[in-house]
């Protein structure tokens, strides 16, 4: 069972990706449900809504906790900037931002506006096609120690992995190809074997 993160942003994008793929998922909106599933997707959004979210509720603490014990994540976008180690831009306080579990530096919305969204077909490490993606207001990352790229845009990391953790700076869930969500679960079987 994967949770989708639920509190703001394109969750049912994802659950909808999750149902065509057939494997079943679930709405994740307390602490308590992150013991009900074997990974979670932190999904695109307003960073700074999901951030106040989980804390008013409890989910990131819950989730820290859990993510440091080896339970998989994967975040887009939004949830990306969330998994940030360190968050620039907008004025925002990376003391009081996010979850701090991925050693990348977020840049929010480096691309630019909404109206400057676009798609773009990338080299995905381990692929044997490239992968459409769908930008919105993205994060560019810097990704630090311990990180491994798996693909990138202009030079800049827009998929990464570290050990448990997913984050990409698009959107997979607003395309027909499923390979990333794939490439998710493939993490959630490892993990859950160890």
């Amino acid at each position: 069972m994967i949770g989708v993160l639920a509190l703001q942003g394109d969750f049912a994008e994802h659950i909808a990706v999750l149902k065509r793929m057939n494997v079943p998922a679930i709405e994740v909106k307390r602490p308590e449900q992150l013991h009900d599933v074997d990974g979670l997707i932190i999904p695109g959004g307003e960073s700074t809504v999901i951030n106040r979210l989980m804390r008013i509720n409890g989910i990131d603490k819950e989730l820290q906790r859990k993510v440091r014990q080896g339970f998989p994540v994967f975040g887009t976008c939004a949830g990306a900037i969330l998994l940030a180690n360190h968050i620039i831009g907008n004025g925002l306080s990376t003391e009081n931002v996010g979850l701090k579990l991925l050693n990348v530096t977020a840049y929010r919305n480096a691309y630019g506006r909404q109206l400057e969204s676009f798609e773009t077909p990338l080299n995905v490490e381990g692929f044997s096609s490239r992968v459409p993606a769908v930008f919105i207001r993205a994060p560019v990352l810097k990704a630090h120690d311990g990180v491994n790229v798996l693909a990138e845009f202009e030079g800049n990391p827009v998929l990464v992995r570290q050990d448990n953790i997913l984050a990409s700076t698009f959107h997979p869930e607003l395309t027909k190809d499923t390979r990333i969500h794939q490439y998710f679960l493939e993490v959630v079987r490892e993990f859950k074997k160890s």
